[in-house]
C-alpha cells in the first residue's frame, strides 16, 4: 500500500512554511500529515496531501524544490509498545527505517514510514496482519 509523499526543501527563513501552505491551499490541496526536519541551512518538509500530483505541480510552479517519494502508511493501536512490535519485526528482517512520522487519534495511531526496502517492508507488514493504509485513505486523513 504505497502512498506518495511530497518532500519540499525550504531555506531556514521566516515565512517559507507559510508560503508552502498558501500555495497548497490556493491549489485546493489539503495537508493530511506533515513532518519537518531541519539543520542550520535548510529544512525538509515531508507531507501527505490530498492530491500529491496537483500539490507537486503547484509547488514547482511556485519555484519550490519538491520531489515525490513513495512511503508506507499503517495503523496500530495507540498503546505502549505497539509500535515497537512492528519496528522490531522490520528491523529483524533487515529493513532500515530512513524516517518516520506518526499521529494518534483516540485508540489508534497512524504511522508513515520510508523504509530502505519498500517491497520487503510491505510483505512483512502484511504477514504481521498490520492494518496498512491505502494511499487514498492517507490522502483523506
Amino acid at each position: 500500500m504505497l502512498a506518495k509523499q511530497l518532500s519540499v526543501f525550504l531555506e531556514n527563513k521566516s515565512g517559507r512554511l507559510t508560503e508552502v501552505t498558501e500555495v497548497l491551499g490556493k491549489a485546493g490541496v489539503n495537508l493530511s500529515a506533515l513532518s519537518i526536519a531541519d539543520n542550520s541551512d535548510f529544512g525538509i518538509l515531508r507531507c501527505i496531501v490530498s492530491d500529491p500530483d496537483k500539490g507537486y505541480k503547484a509547488l514547482k510552479e511556485a519555484s519550490f524544490t519538491v520531489k515525490i517519494t513513495d512511503v508506507i502508511g499503517f495503523s496500530c493501536p495507540n498503546s505502549p509498545g505497539s509500535l515497537a512490535v512492528v519496528l522490531k519485526s522490520l528491523s529483524e528482517a533487515g529493513v532500515f527505517i530512513e524516517y518516520m512520522y506518526s499521529f494518534s487519534n483516540g485508540d489508534g495511531a497512524n504511522v508513515v514510514i520510508r523504509p530502505s526496502d519498500l517491497s520487503l517492508c510491505e510483505q512483512i507488514l502484511q504477514s504481521m496482519k498490520v492494518d496498512l493504509l491505502a494511499a487514498s485513505d492517507l490522502y483523506r486523513l
